[in-house]
This record gives structure tokens, C-alpha cells and sequence, in this order.
């Protein structure tokens, strides 16, 4: 390749495979992460699942009383959001090993541009390689990748071989790799679009890419452009790290299935403003303007900011205005996405009479997960919303902050 070297990493089973490498005897099992947080297998739905719990038909978004008939054998679990932000952090830290551009675009996955990286690091492949190869030395965990001149086809060469693949596309062949695959696979079809796209006899990418977009004018407007561009490989988007974004930190989450209970949206969102703290933390900044991002299940996307009186890196201060911000927006229809970001960021040591001082407890937290690892010091109220009631999940040092 001589264009654009372009990453897309993406991690096998994530919540899944952290919990397996954290308990050695799920190891070979099928685990489903999801189950109801009191223990019940009637109530939720799966949110990622082991490869052995697939073969019994076991997937995402399935509800998790479905998944108990198919695998009444399986091993399920709550999700532990809190403790997949911490790993999520150290997979994006190894990645950052090897470009400055690095960009995540969900918990467990991200895109990176190493076209600058041949001198140092090799060609490309040996390049993604040796990703792969670190991840699995720092984290235990494997990662598919796909490598491609673009976003959108490394994103679905990612996807191929999984787990543990490693797809490259070479530059010239996209259109060719795209050609068969179902139109569903490309960004921006979703299922009315793949509905409008069936009633022109569009099945796959390929079909796609044949068309002349102005026969998309009328059913899809200016979006049927785009989607024959990217249907015939053409995608010039960068890959945008977060230094070229540097003006706030932010992650967030989309449900497998939207949701209407306030007690996973609250512990979510609590999760979230904790993952930004420990960032701001990390990287010796506050914020004082908390941005909260919202859609809902008809896909509406609202984004509200609160700016706070004094600058902070407080988890707890983070989640007190985007509570307040969610309570504002929040409806009577399910939420498909939360996002929490802080902008308006500082050097912590510089911010003077605008900052608020680290907490104890936010202090005590860092050094003690530093030294003992993820699960070692974690909110009582994130405990008691993704653990059970079986005393066995409690066991060890844990100790708890509310």
C-alpha cells in the first residue's frame, strides 16, 4: 500500500472475554453478559456473549429468557461497566503506542491512521500484527483488525475473520471486496433504508454501487449520493484523534436493546462520568462544562451542557450535572445512546481559583486500582446495580465508595 494505511481494531467478545480472563473457570464456557442484576434470567437482554454461548444461537440484543432456552447451560453475568471502561483504557493506551492518531469510536474499537508509522514501525500488516501481539501481552485479550485505505472498509474487514483476525484489503480492490457483501453492512443502512434500497432490487453493495445515485434523489435525497460512494469504496474521512480534538474528553454507550429503566440509565450514565474523571485524572486536567449526549429510540439526538462553578475531576460532579441535564431531557421513550464529555479543560495544576482540589477518595481510588487492579475499589451503588445478591460475587478485598 502506498495511500492511506488505515486500522480498524476491534476487540473479540469484549465484556465476555474480561470476564473470562478475570475468572480462569469460565475459560471454555458460554458466557452471557446482560442477565438482570438481581440474578433472574427472565429480565434483560445480552449485551455480548462468549463465542462458545453463539454456537448455541446466542447473540447480542437477544433477550436474555430467549438466551436461557437456547443455553440453559451458560454462564450469565451482569455487566460490570465500570471495570470494561478500565480495560477499554489500556487497550486504547497500547494502541496510542503506535500512532498519535487514534480514534475510539465505541468502549471496544477504534480507528487508527498509521501511514506515518512505516518508517519506525514496518509496512502496515506488520504493523497491525504487532498490535495484535501487544494487546494480547498487556490485556490478555485478543483483537481483530482490518486494514484498508479507508474508514468504512477497514471497519468491515474487521469484521470477517473474527476472533483473533487479521483482514487486509489492498488499495484498488475495495469495491471488489465490498461487491457481495449485504448493503445492510454499510454505515448509514439501517433498516428503513435496506427496506427502500429492497424495493429498487438493491441487495448488496455491489448492486449499490452499480446504481446511478439519482435514482436515490427521490427515496433517500442527498444520502443516496453518499451511500454510492461508499458503496463503490470511496471514503476520504480522516481519522480524528483525540489531540486533534483536545477541547473535551467524552465517552459513551449504546444499548444493545433501548431501555426505559432508570435504574441501568443512572448507572450507566454514573459509569460513564467516572471513565471521564479518571481521564481528566489521567491526564492532569479538569473540565468546568459537562456536555451530556442523548438519542432515544427514534434515533432524536439532544445535546445539553451544564457549566459548573469550579473546575473539576470529580466523578461524582460530573454525574450530579449530567443527571440534571438527563432529568431535563428525558421522556417517556427508551434511550438508545448516553454520552457524557468535559470541556473547558485545564492544566489541574495551573487552574488556581477556578479549580476544585482531587478528592481523597477519587486519589485514594487511582493509586489503589493502579496497584491492585480493576474490581479492587468501586462504587457501592455501581456494585449493588450490576452485582447480585450471591455473597460469592462480593467476594475478596472489594471495598466500596458511595
Amino acid at each position: 500500500m502506498t495511500a492511506r494505511a488505515i486500522l480498524h481494531v476491534d476487540m473479540d467478545a469484549f465484556y465476555a472475554a474480561v470476564e473470562q480472563r478475570d475468572r480462569p473457570e469460565l475459560l471454555g464456557l458460554p458466557v452471557i453478559v446482560g442477565a438482570d442484576p438481581k440474578g433472574g434470567r427472565g429480565r434483560g437482554v445480552v449485551a455480548t456473549c462468549s463465542y462458545e454461548a453463539r454456537r448455541f444461537g446466542v447473540h447480542s440484543a437477544l433477550p436474555i429468557s430467549q438466551a436461557f432456552r437456547l443455553c440453559p447451560q451458560g454462564v450469565y453475568l451482569p455487566p460490570d461497566m465500570e471495570k470494561y471502561a478500565r480495560v477499554s483504557s489500556e487497550v486504547m493506551e497500547v494502541m496510542r503506542e503506535f500512532t498519535d492518531l487514534v480514534e475510539p469510536i465505541s468502549i471496544d474499537e477504534a480507528f487508527l491512521d498509521v501511514t506515518g508509522s512505516r518508517r519506525a514501525l514496518g509496512e502496515p500488516q506488520r504493523i497491525a500484527r504487532d498490535l495484535k501481539d501487544r494487546v494480547r501481552a498487556v490485556t490478555s485479550l485478543t483483537a481483530s483488525v482490518g486494514l484498508a485505505s479507508s474508514k468504512l472498509v477497514a471497519k468491515i474487514a474487521s469484521d470477517m475473520r473474527k476472533p483473533d483476525g487479521l483482514v487486509v484489503v489492498p488499495r484498488g480492490t475495495e469495491a471488489a471486496f465490498l461487491a457481495p457483501l449485504p448493503v445492510r453492512r454499510l454505515w448509514g443502512v439501517g433498516p428503513k433504508t435496506e427496506e427502500s434500497l429492497a424495493r429498487l432490487g438493491i441487495a448488496t453493495i455491489g448492486d449499490l454501487a452499480a446504481l446511478d445515485p439519482e435514482k436515490l434523489a427521490r427515496p433517500l435525497g442527498t444520502h443516496g449520493h453518499d451511500l454510492v460512494r461508499l458503496a463503490r469504496g470511496l471514503d476520504e474521512r480522516a481519522v480524528v484523534s483525540e489531540a486533534d480534538d483536545a477541547k473535551s474528553m467524552g465517552h459513551e454507550h449504546t444499548f444493545a436493546v433501548d431501555t426505559a429503566n432508570s435504574d441501568v440509565l443512572r448507572r450507566t450514565l454514573l459509569a460513564l462520568c467516572d471513565a471521564v474523571a479518571g481521564r481528566l485524572r489521567g491526564h492532569r486536567v479538569r473540565g468546568r462544562t459537562v456536555t451530556l449526549k442523548y438519542r432515544d429510540e427514534t434515533f432524536r439526538t439532544l445535546t445539553r451542557a451544564r457549566t459548573l462553578p469550579e473546575a473539576t475531576d470529580a466523578g461524582d460532579l460530573l454525574f450530579a450535572a449530567a443527571w440534571a441535564l438527563f432529568q431535563d431531557v428525558h421522556g417517556e421513550r427508551r434511550v438508545r445512546l448516553l454520552g457524557v464529555s468535559a470541556s473547558g479543560l485545564g492544566d489541574g495544576d495551573q487552574l488556581g481559583m477556578f479549580a476544585a482540589e482531587t478528592r481523597p477518595a477519587d486519589r485514594l481510588r487511582d493509586t489503589v486500582r493502579a496497584r491492585f487492579g480493576d474490581g479492587a475499589l468501586v462504587r457501592a451503588s455501581v456494585l449493588e446495580g450490576a452485582k447480585g445478591d450471591d455473597p460469592a460475587e462480593r467476594r475478596g478485598t472489594r471495598r466500596l465508595l458511595r
